[in-house]
């Protein structure tokens, strides 16, 4: 069909395929995949058939598919389908289950169909960090997936990641001195665990369980708050940009208007006026 647009997306950072459906009709029959499919529509129904199970999925469900899992799919409801999913490669999977348990084990997905699951939420907003490609979202879009997968394989597949205790350390410390010192530069999840030598879900894990903030919200309220002083003393927000490590104005503004409630622009006109 004319109006239909399937793109891929090659992430090297998180080494997945990101797939986007738009404008689908296609009836797919019967076949499997060797990778794990991570998905969920966004618009339209669809009848799956999945190891002789029958489903009606809907926007809001999140599909999974372990390898070699046989399954067919076709529209129900006359209307186009948007679909988006992750396929995830058994030796990527290996590398991130290691990261998480320290082994490398492959989890095996109990259900095909999570109905109305918050994790569609979670996995939309890594899927459009990949697809946007911004070199700025690095840290945050390996934090985002690493989250979605922890509470994906914690939940829902046969794998058991035991909770940890709070972890009050010198290398929690040496993490937010670093953070602190460094939020000028551009911050990865892979500079911070070179730091602690910590594989990066344990850093993210215990950063978060302790300071009650993930590593990378920490870094983006150092440059917030460093950015309200700037504003205060009357530097304009595109100079604000670039002195407190933020890639572009948009990206200032992002932030700045989700914690502070305001943009740039309008912070600093109440201290002009002050």
């Amino acid at each position: 069909m004319s109006n239909e647009i399937r793109t891929i997306y090659l992430d090297s950072d998180l080494d997945i395929e990101a797939y986007r459906f738009k404008g689908i009709m296609q009836k797919f029959p019967a076949h499997f995949h060797e990778y794990y499919v991570i998905g969920f529509i966004e618009k339209g129904q669809r009848y799956l058939i999945c190891k002789g199970e029958e489903y009606i999925i809907n926007p809001g469900d999140l599909i999974l598919f372990n390898p070699y899992e046989t399954h067919s799919c076709e529209q129900i409801d006359g209307k186009a389908l948007d679909y988006r999913c992750f396929n995830v490669e058994p030796e990527v999977m290996q590398k991130i289950v290691l990261e998480m348990i320290g082994n490398k084990s492959l989890p095996h997905f109990n259900q095909s169909v999570i109905y109305q699951t918050e994790l569609v939420t979670k996995l939309r907003e890594v899927h459009m960090k990949v697809s946007q490609n911004e070199a700025n979202d690095e840290f945050e879009k390996e934090e985002l997936f690493l989250s979605f997968m922890e509470e994906l394989i914690g939940n829902h597949s046969d794998l058991t990641i035991d909770p940890q205790a709070p972890e009050t350390s010198h290398e929690i410390r040496a993490v937010t001195h670093y953070l602190e010192e460094n939020y000028t530069k551009s911050i990865t999840l892979h500079d911070l665990s070179e730091l602690t030598g910590w594989s990066k879900y344990h850093l993210l894990r215990s950063f978060t369980k302790q300071r009650g903030i993930s590593p990378y919200c920490y870094l983006e309220t150092i440059r917030v708050n460093h950015a309200k002083k700037l504003l205060e003393q009357g530097l304009k927000p595109i100079d604000v940009t670039y002195l407190t490590g933020f890639s572009d104005q948009s990206h200032l503004t992002k932030f700045f208007k989700r914690q502070i409630g305001l943009t740039p622009k309008q912070y600093m006109k109440i201290y002009q006026y002050a």
